[in-house]
């Protein structure tokens, strides 16, 4: 599934996150975690930002001039909606070129959702787009070998892919990135959130 399928498939539930009944804890906790390895605030990005907000107003609390990025119109319009004054890229992180350098990037539930041979390249992009001392969180699936999976359990057509742990850690090694936490959140589901720091 690419990623413009997946794009359609978010603007049709976009609402979801966006409405009272969602989690708006979601990564919050763990988030907390990643900004402690952070000595000053910077500039953030949030990839796979969607419309909650959350995320942008947690990153901007803590004193970081935040952009958002994602795929989907829909979130993007939501998102606008709620934070007019942040910039946000409508684009595809598989072939989104960075503008500049971040001191703290979030990627929470949302590069698993790429093609699954991309990961090399898109995680490899991330840890390289950081600063010195530079953060970056993301989410994966914790299984031992690589994977991808088709469904309809959010009700459009979805698609998530993970390389694996063990390929996951080298991908992180092999860009110099400093695995500074791993951890199985939602256990026994095989949801994983990493905390990775580009060394200074």
């Amino acid at each position: 599934m690419e990623p413009d399928a997946v794009a359609q498939s978010y603007d049709k539930i976009a609402h979801v996150w966006n409405s009272e009944q969602f989690d708006r804890t979601n990564g919050v906790a763990a988030h907390k975690r990643a900004l402690q390895f952070i000595e000053d605030s910077g500039c953030a990005l949030d990839v796979g930002c969607g419309c909650s907000g959350r995320i942008i107003d947690l990153l901007q609390d803590n004193g970081f001039v935040t952009e958002g990025l994602d795929i989907s119109p829909q979130m993007l319009k939501l998102a606008r909606e709620r934070h007019p004054e942040v910039t946000f890229h409508e684009a595809d992180i598989c072939t989104w070129q960075s503008p500049q350098h971040w001191d703290f990037i979030s990627a929470w539930d949302s590069i698993w959702h790429i093609p699954l041979h991309q990961h090399p390249n898109v995680l490899g992009k991330l840890i390289n787009s950081l600063n010195p001392g530079g953060v970056l969180i993301f989410t994966t699936g914790g299984l031992n070998q690589p994977d991808e999976v088709h469904n309809q359990a959010m009700g459009p057509p979805m698609y998530h892919s993970t390389p694996g742990l063990p390929d996951t850690l080298a991908i992180i090694h092999e860009h110099n990135g400093i695995c500074r936490h791993l951890e199985y959140d939602q256990y026994p589901e095989p949801h994983v959130y990493i905390i990775v720091q580009r060394p200074r």
